[in-house]
């Protein structure tokens, strides 16, 4: 089983700000430096930091921090210094930046890390972001995928621009580098003209580990093209199943293998020493959580203001044109469920569509097991309603019972991340020519 955790501010539940044993600051390098110290103790693959570009609106300020984001790569770099074999895994858009910039960056931190580098590719799903970016609005989905796409074939190719043996350093002879082993790209594409090399020795890992979250269509071709892990968020079993399997049939049409593919769907859990225990705290958190910002976070998800939408009323028919998946996830819901738009705002607020389980430690072991065994995932993305106090439970609680069933290492297999997943190092796509 692969285990990553995912860190976010004060944690994962909206309300986790108001509770009484969270910390004074968001932007807190303590409060990240003792969760991923926490991670690691419990052999964790790797410390995952989502990312935006824009505030959503002022008024979410009022009630919620879910719109507070430390840019990712800075933050990581500070944690590799404090970390020994935890991955360290960012999200960056490709419809915001610009390939060389983001190959430099995520290259650098690998060199820093010893190899424990990973990169969330996003193409980024909010007009807000647009704004704060010289553009009216977003480029329409299937756009954003297409220059995704060619985003990673120039970021793959200049993490390729210098072959493993490029660096000679013989100090003796005065040659530090061999030239006939480092390649200008030249690529020309529909959006990016890219002559390269990079100005980087080949990292440790070859490239970052390449993380994806799309489940749409495109998304799912892109990531069974281009992606090592993908995150998903769902809560039924019998839908990530068939999502894990309809995703992992794709891969042979890229030549790659279902094992070269980590799928880790996100888990929230309250635990307690006993069911009744994880209840009561999954109760004071979520009575923190004022309606109208449970409300406001659900418009967010779904890229349409409800405010002035009954809240004890069904959701209204909504786009689905160009939506998230993740918007669609919701739609299907509450048609299925027919719940209020209070009742969809109470529930994504909580777990924002991510399986959640509430019991003690057992039981959470008992549901991850389950989930593992019957191939609906290959491991978790762990999400703590509050940060650091609710993964060092995690750890200190969970962890040793995956561990005792067989189901989670004890000890780190090597010192990248790619290691650590049981990934193959990338050939370098030059080596032949020299």
């Amino acid at each position: 089983m692969k285990l990553g955790a995912f860190l976010y501010n004060f944690g994962h539940h909206y309300a986790a700000w108001r509770h009484a044993e969270s910390r004074a600051a968001a932007i807190d390098l303590e409060l990240y430096k003792q969760s991923a110290l926490a991670a690691e103790r419990g052999k964790f693959d790797m410390v995952f930091l989502a990312d935006s570009g824009s505030l959503p609106s002022i008024e979410d300020t009022q009630s919620s921090v879910s719109f507070i984001y430390p840019e990712s790569v800075t933050l990581l770099g500070a944690l590799a210094g404090l970390t020994t074999h935890i991955g360290l895994a960012g999200t960056a858009s490709t419809t915001f930046n610009e390939p060389y910039n983001l190959a430099r960056r995520f290259a650098t931190l690998d060199h820093l890390s010893g190899g424990r580098a990973a990169w969330n590719v996003v193409t980024s799903t909010k007009e807000s972001e647009a704004r704060n970016y010289n553009a009216d609005s977003l480029l329409e989905h299937g756009k954003r995928y297409e220059r995704a796409r060619e985003f990673l074939e120039v970021a793959c190719g200049l993490w390729d621009s210098w072959e493993d043996e490029a660096v000679v350093q013989d100090k003796e002879q005065g040659r530090y580098a061999d030239p006939s082993r480092i390649h200008k790209l030249n690529h020309q594409g529909s959006h990016f003209q890219v002559q390269g090399p990079l100005n980087l020795p080949r990292s440790p890992q070859g490239r970052p580990v390449i993380i994806e979250a799309g489940t749409s269509v495109a998304g799912q071709q892109l990531a069974a093209q281009t992606a090592d892990i993908v995150f998903t968020a769902c809560d039924d079993k019998q839908e990530a199943i068939r999502f894990y399997r309809g995703l992992k049939s794709q891969l042979s049409t890229y030549g790659r293998q279902p094992e070269e593919l980590k799928v880790m769907p996100g888990l929230l859990a309250f635990i307690g020493k006993t069911e009744q225990e994880a209840q009561e705290q999954e109760r004071v958190f979520n009575e923190m959580i004022q309606p109208a910002a449970g409300v406001r976070y659900l418009s967010k998800l779904l890229n349409y203001d409800l405010s002035g939408s009954p809240m004890d009323e069904p959701l209204p028919a909504l786009p689905r044109e160009g939506n998230t998946s993740r918007a669609l996830m919701i739609m299907e819901r509450a048609g299925q469920t027919g719940m209020t738009i209070r009742e969809l705002g109470l529930h994504y607020a909580v777990a924002r569509g991510h399986l959640s389980v509430t019991g003690t430690a057992e039981q959470v072991a008992d549901t991850m097991e389950l989930w593992f065994r019957d191939s609906a995932c290959d491991g978790f993305n762990i999400m703590q309603p509050l940060l650091p106090q609710g993964l060092e439970q995690f750890v200190d609680s969970v962890v040793p019972l995956l561990q005792q069933r067989g189901l989670f290492r004890t000890e780190y297999a090597g010192r990248t991340l790619r290691e650590n997943l049981g990934l193959e190092r990338p050939v370098n796509r030059f080596a032949h020519m020299t």
